[in-house]
């Protein structure tokens, strides 16, 4: 990777940021700060079903301002999609204005911006789309040729850049740079009254290198031979018994059930089933966690997190114990703790809060074969779906989109309906087995900041005894 030069586009420079943050103040705020950003995206849709593949464009292009004023505990949040100077100050003035007071702080010399990572090779573009669609056409294609069951197949393909200059009275001037991309596939079975759909998401932050990066051939032709396969599944009934979860998306029941209540703005509402637990073990002891927000390339990655301060690496459990929380500046003052460069926003309209980046348990000693072989009886949840979660108590449920009975050491019959029932303070405590093999896997996250591009991802694990749910009642 390369250090790409600082290119602070049309946003205002130093001295103007400076004036806007002194003016930010006036009323007496402890905090202000600028959140400039300018983003494009393209998606390119190609859909087939019985006919040949049609492919739909569309795009769309956001830029604006955010601007936050904090005094004491309390906090003033404003957006606007202008960068003119003039009614910048205006805009900034009124939000002050919404405190009454006289200045006592004012904003430390704003420092360089530092050099940052550029993960990507080429950005997409109309002019250069022809690799790209070829693969979304070849992969529709090739999963509507594995089966006359196959009545629909769907690829997309979706690139955004997104530049942000973060400003605020702690000396911060950073700017990042943020290109993402990302593939879907899709397909559906029917036979009869009988029907599945399967679908994988690959995405890195990358622009249309992403097809070089990514073996879409074996992902189609497996989700072809999934969709079929899926047609003949049994109803799953419901029991408790041990719970095999495969790697990568099987770390979405990580990312919701321990992850969001280890977000401080969860700890400090005392909202989260993990509150005041540092130094606690809170999990077996061949669980260690992290969220990692320096992953140079992965979905998650910033060079920066959206205060302006760059990612790291957090160990969130060590052998069972739970070691930290993700911090914002925000949060962390009233928790008097420092920042763990977890502040993430969706875009300039939202106010940023402590959240996470690429969130997994790290690689275990076992081995998949290993976990199925000592598994007498259980199931094995392969791909995993949706879910809710209640942070307070830690209370979840989450579907099994590929599940298979375990009986004597061996894979056997693939159910449907598949629900995993749990707690996420019971079920951290049962991991009995972390197999070696981890992989992540790209999602969305959704929270008060709004939706953010986000890793999910384990080993393969086993969970002693859990409560799975089925329609099957005998």
């Amino acid at each position: 990777m390369k250090k790409a030069p600082n290119k602070v586009n049309v946003f205002p420079q130093k001295a103007e940021c400076t004036k806007l943050l002194n003016i930010a103040l006036k009323t007496g705020a402890d905090f202000a700060e600028l959140f400039f950003e300018s983003k494009n995206e393209v998606v390119y849709n190609v859909y087939s079903t019985a006919n040949e593949p049609t492919m739909v464009f569309t795009s769309g292009q956001i830029s604006g301002v955010g601007v936050r004023i904090i005094k004491e505990n309390e906090e003033i949040y404003g957006s606007i999609n202008e960068y003119s100077l003039a009614k910048l100050e205006k805009f900034v003035k009124d939000l002050a204005d919404s405190f009454v007071g006289k200045q006592n702080t004012k904003p430390l010399p704003l420092g360089d911006s530092k050099p940052y990572v550029k993960a990507y090779e080429k950005l997409a573009s109309k002019d250069d789309i022809k690799p790209v669609l070829d693969v979304l056409y070849a992969s529709c294609k090739e999963m509507k040729k594995h089966s006359e069951f196959i009545t629909q197949a769907t690829a997309s393909f979706t690139s955004s850049e997104q530049t942000v200059l973060i400003v605020n009275s702690n000396g911060i001037y950073q700017e990042d740079e943020r290109v993402r991309s990302r593939l879907r596939f899709s397909c559906q079975a029917v036979n009869g009254e009988k029907n599945s759909s399967v679908g994988e998401a690959p995405g890195k932050s990358c622009g249309l290198e992403l097809i070089d990066k990514v073996d879409w051939k074996k992902i189609v032709k497996e989700l072809a031979v999934r969709a079929v396969a899926s047609l003949d599944a049994v109803e799953m009934k419901s029991q408790t018994l041990p719970v095999i979860i495969h790697n990568g998306f099987g770390g979405v029941i990580f990312h919701e059930a321990c992850g969001h209540p280890l977000e401080a703005e969860a700890i400090v509402k005392n909202q989260s089933v993990f509150s005041s637990m540092l130094g606690q073990q809170i999990a077996s002891e061949v669980v260690n966690a992290v969220d990692d927000g320096s992953l140079v390339g992965e979905w998650g990655w910033q060079n920066f997190d959206d205060e302006g301060n760059p990612t790291q690496k957090n160990v969130l459990i060590e052998n069972g114990i739970l070691k930290n929380y993700l911090v914002d500046i925000k949060n962390g003052k009233k928790m008097n703790q420092s920042h763990t460069g977890s502040s993430r926003r969706e875009s300039y309209k939202h106010s940023p809060t402590s959240r996470m980046n690429s969130t997994f348990i790290e690689n275990g000693t076992s081995t998949l074969e290993e976990i199925i072989s000592s598994t007498k009886y259980g199931l094995f949840a392969k791909s995993m779906g949706g879910g809710s979660v209640n942070p307070i108590n830690g209370e979840f449920n989450f579907a099994c989109n590929e599940a298979y009975m375990v009986r004597d050491g061996k894979i056997c019959e693939q159910v449907k309906g598949a629900t995993l029932i749990g707690n996420s303070k019971d079920v951290l405590r049962k991991i009995d087995m972390v197999a070696g093999n981890l992989e992540l896997a790209q999602g969305v996250c959704g929270a008060s900041s709004g939706s953010v591009p986000a890793d999910v991802g384990q080993p393969t694990i086993r969970v002693s005894e859990m409560q799975v749910g089925g329609a099957k009642n005998e």
